[in-house]
């Protein structure tokens, strides 16, 4: 019989990629974390981490006992899910991770409802954007992930996460400037008169950019990006002061009226999907299940 703390070390260390950040993560000295592994070779009698560089890596053999171990562990969510349901009151800690707009627009809502249906349920909340927040959410850092996908950028579903659709979130383009006098142009045109004008976009390497530099690469020109952040407030105030053109979703006027002037993107390019993830064995727990439901009505207001 293997040691499920030790399967345990194994997985994270091949969700988290070195056994320093195992260490940290856990609050082990990396020493320990190695002896441990090294006990769980000794008990598996194969050699589950092979050196590469400073660095070690994931036999083959360790790939398939991870896998297991994932399914083991899925059962046990279950299992706590099952349990959490059994009883009267919810109690515990559930740990969100949002990207920004999400967390301004509808994780504070969300929250007054979870207090008042659920007074001892703890919720700790981190803004963090998608990128970070899924490997974060595989590694057990947190429940549920409050995630984004951009038009023609599908990014991958691990078989051990599980999603559910919050809401389509329409994105426009944020002009610098009144459009008076683009009012018969299409929207690629639209788009193509900006093609000498400053923008600001989310920073290179994620979903957003990658997306942003495609549609405008499909206008015909390479935006001149001045600005980077994650900050979607930051490119709309930059909007607002005209030193900047930027792709601005709903959300980031939480039903307020938009304060740039905007225009309709090239079709098929025009929607944002939110959703929510867990962990696979995870969705039906009911704090789960409380605060999705408390997002869907945040979303209706």
């Amino acid at each position: 019989m293997f040691d499920l703390h030790r399967l345990r070390l194994l997985r994270e260390l091949k969700h988290r990629g070195t056994l320093a950040a195992v260490a940290a993560a856990l609050s082990y000295a990396p020493s320990s974390v190695s002896q441990q592994l090294s006990q769980l070779e000794a008990e598996v009698g194969v050699r589950l981490l092979e050196p590469v560089g400073r660095r070690v890596r994931l036999t083959e053999q360790a790939e398939i006992l991870v896998a297991h171990t994932e399914a083991v562990l899925e059962r046990l969510e279950r299992a706590e899910a099952d349990i959490a349901a059994s009883l009267a009151d919810l109690t515990g800690t559930l740990r969100i991770a949002s990207f920004q707009t999400a967390a301004l627009a509808l994780v504070p809502t969300a929250l007054g409802l979870l207090r008042e249906r659920h007074p001892h349920l703890r919720v700790h909340v981190t803004q963090l954007e998608p990128e970070k927040a899924l490997p974060a959410l595989q590694a057990r850092d947190f429940d549920l992930v409050l995630a984004e996908e951009y038009p023609g950028n599908p990014e991958p579903r691990p078989a051990e996460l599980e999603q559910e659709d919050l809401l389509d979130d329409p994105l426009h383009l944020a002009l610098p400037h009144p459009c008076d006098g683009l009012g018969t142009e299409t929207a690629t045109a639209v788009l193509r008169s900006l093609a000498d004008h400053p923008w600001v976009m989310e920073p290179e390497g994620t979903a957003a950019r990658h997306w942003a530099m495609t549609l405008c690469r499909n206008a015909g020109f390479e935006p001149d990006v001045r600005f980077e952040t994650t900050d979607l407030l930051l490119h709309l105030r930059l909007v607002e002061q005209k030193h900047a053109a930027a792709f601005l979703p709903d959300l980031v006027w939480n039903g307020q009226p938009p304060t740039v002037p905007l225009r309709q993107l090239p079709r098929g390019e025009c929607t944002r999907r939110v959703f929510t993830v867990v962990r696979r064995g995870r969705g039906g727990h009911p704090a789960v299940l409380a605060c999705r439901a408390a997002l869907h009505q945040a979303l209706r207001g």
